[in-house]
């Protein structure tokens, strides 16, 4: 799934920032008191992002920590944006509009350093928008809390952090089913992850492994007998058959390879 290289940490938003900060100790663990880059390059007004994030990262122990922004997208291979990169152990990508990373970093010197530092063992993680753009293709936009529509769905390509998966956020609490359904109706090759808020999915090697206080969804359609993504007229109501989904929470872990849970250490305690 992701290049034989660090752990990715994909985070479904509103990450306790203030409380057990599960997943933001997660991440502290993984960077082992290396520097951690953080990327607002999704927010149209970053301003308080790096100042809450330094709080709540200061009370875990990462006391090494810088702020990567791009204005325009020239920015992304000036010398003084890069430099922000170096001696980096990890990089957290925060929310606002996954569009806006991968049209002002996409392709340039920063993206390039970025897959470096993953390469060589560092840390990527991303919530919201900078969890939905990890993937190869990433899901843009599209109703939430109704079936999905044909026609309605908008992707664009992502970093290309993992190759097989499409990601949506904010799962459950906006009732995001529908339009990871039409995702997966549209390239059945891809698994569906779609994230709950204060909940992660941490991706090492060829497994993932769930964190935090809600449950990640996996929509396989890899065996669909049937859909009607390519023939149905416009705004009908899609139609698949055989699609699988798979429910996971704290623990539990999923194999890509196989395409198979796995029950976590706790399960029917």
């Amino acid at each position: 799934m992701a290049d034989q290289a660090g752990p990715l940490l994909i985070i479904g938003g509103h990450e306790d920032k203030d409380g057990d900060r599960v997943i933001l100790g997660e991440l502290a663990r993984l960077l082992d008191g290396g520097r951690l880059v953080l990327a607002t390059v999704a927010s149209h007004e970053p301003d308080g992002y790096f100042d809450a994030y330094e709080k709540a990262f200061a009370a875990l122990g990462v006391n090494d920590m810088v702020e990567l922004y791009v204005h325009e997208r020239s920015d992304g291979a000036s010398p003084e944006t890069l430099a922000k990169l170096e001696g980096a152990a990890g990089v957290f990508f925060t929310g606002g509009d996954q569009l806006r990373i991968s049209s002002q970093i996409g392709d340039t010197p920063v993206e390039h350093r970025i897959h470096e530092i993953h390469r060589a063992g560092g840390v990527i993680a991303g919530t919201s928008a900078g969890a939905a753009v990890m993937s190869e293709t990433m899901l843009v936009k599209g109703p939430s809390a109704e079936s999905y529509r044909i026609g309605e769905l908008h992707m664009a390509p992502g970093l290309g952090l993992v190759r097989d998966m499409i990601i949506d956020q904010h799962f459950a609490e906006r009732g995001r089913y529908g339009r990871l359904l039409g995702a997966v109706a549209h390239n059945p090759r891809l698994l569906g992850v779609g994230v709950d808020e204060n909940t992660a999915l941490l991706v090492e090697g060829d497994e993932g492994r769930v964190i935090g206080a809600g449950a990640v969804y996996v929509v396989d359609g890899e065996e669909a007998s049937h859909s009607n993504i390519a023939e149905a007229r416009a705004e009908r109501p899609l139609s698949i058959f055989d699609v699988r989904m798979h429910v996971l929470s704290c623990g539990d872990r999923f194999h890509f390879t196989r395409r198979r849970p796995e029950a976590g250490p706790d399960d029917g305690a």
